[in-house]
């Protein structure tokens, strides 16, 4: 008796794979969209057009453009932040070291992306939307300076560096980070190239003023 040949696995279509792929679309293009034009003057319609889908689609995703924008938060920051504290409760190298890579890392994943709009973004209209301002600050703005914290007082505690406030010393290693996004979203634009140093070049001696100040 012949021996029949099961058929080969049904691979995914070119309908289910574009169907898995809508979320990421629509994300980027909010991003893109909320960067360029604000959150207020950005319509979900066009949104859905430059993703290259229907309005209601969208909205089978999410169900509305606050909803829309917290997920662009999310995929954007909140998320690297999650992955951040993960890595450097694993760390086993100094945190001079440490916070060089998370200063790095931050670059890397935001601070050099189109997503370090947003923080010009809500610092624009955060009188605007106050829930969305909040939002942003309890996923990104507060676990920031909590991670920063961490990095300081284990410094700290490992006698690598001197006692000091940490929450000032958040404080002061975040502040030029913002200035650098909202420079690039800013003034980068319409001035010299010349007139913002490179970025790595500027973050490596940051790191390096900020592990100097806080040495025995």
């Amino acid at each position: 008796m012949d021996t029949i040949t099961p058929p080969p696995p049904a691979t995914p279509g070119k309908r289910a794979r574009r169907k898995e792929a809508r979320p990421g679309e629509l994300l980027e293009a909010a991003l893109a969209l909320f960067v360029e034009k604000g959150y207020a003057a950005t319509r979900v319609e066009e949104v859905a057009a430059r993703a290259g889908v229907s309005k209601g689609t969208l909205f089978l995703y999410f169900p509305s453009k606050e909803a829309l924008f917290k997920a662009v938060v999310h995929e954007n920051a909140s998320r690297h932040l999650q992955d951040a504290f993960r890595e450097v409760a694993g760390y086993t190298g100094s945190s001079a070291e440490l916070l060089r890579e998370v200063i790095h890392r931050w670059w890397s994943q935001y601070g050099g992306t189109p997503a370090a709009g947003l923080t010009k973004l809500l610092m624009s209209e955060a009188a605007n939307f106050p829930d969305l301002a909040q939002y942003y600050q309890d996923e990104v703005v507060r676990p920031s300076h909590e991670l920063l914290r961490l990095i300081v007082q284990r410094g700290v505690e490992r006698g690598e560096w001197r006692p000091v406030d940490l929450t000032l010393a958040a404080q002061l290693i975040v502040a030029p980070l913002v200035q650098m996004v909202t420079w690039r979203f800013s003034m980068a634009p319409i001035c010299p190239a010349a007139l913002m140093p490179e970025p790595m070049a500027l973050l490596d001696m940051h790191a390096d003023m900020v592990v100097r100040g806080l040495k025995r």
